[in-house]
């Protein structure tokens, strides 16, 4: 008989909550709102389907953050550091994108939506790139 000893469940290894997919899902939602909301710029579009896309992503991402604070050891330090800087970026981006819609005449509730799916966007990438750089860090590595 063999002595088969079960190795120690490294990082790598340990089960999470699917975060980047969430958010990764919520990211893909809200693009093909934006993309819809741009095809009729600067005409109204047709709110309802956005709307639906837009809350949709937002249950998408607020489940994965809801997830993430949840996990008990994970490498907060290294996840906020690399969360900031990835959302300044971010934000920068999306501000440029609000730009270029509210240049194109999108005025009242469709830039109020396109605002709202900027938001997503701006907050969903940061969180898919630090859980994916945390989850593979040591748990004190900041």
């Amino acid at each position: 008989m063999s002595d088969i000893t079960a190795a120690p469940e490294s990082e790598v290894d340990r089960h999470l909550p699917p975060i980047a997919w969430l958010s990764s899902l919520a990211l893909g939602l809200v693009v093909i709102g934006g993309i819809i909301m741009a095809s009729y710029a600067p005409r109204v579009a047709p709110l309802k389907f956005a709307i639906a896309l837009l809350v949709a992503a937002m249950v998408l991402l607020l489940s994965a953050v809801g997830l993430l604070v949840r996990i008990p050891e994970f490498a907060w330090a290294k996840f906020l550091k690399v969360f900031k800087w990835s959302l300044l970026a971010y934000i920068v981006e999306a501000g440029m994108i609000e730009f270029a819609f509210v240049k194109d005449q999108m005025r009242g509730s469709s830039l109020l939506i396109v605002t709202l799916m900027l938001v997503v966007f701006a907050t969903s990438v940061p969180v898919t790139i630090a859980f994916t750089t945390a989850r593979y860090a040591e748990v004190g590595d900041g």
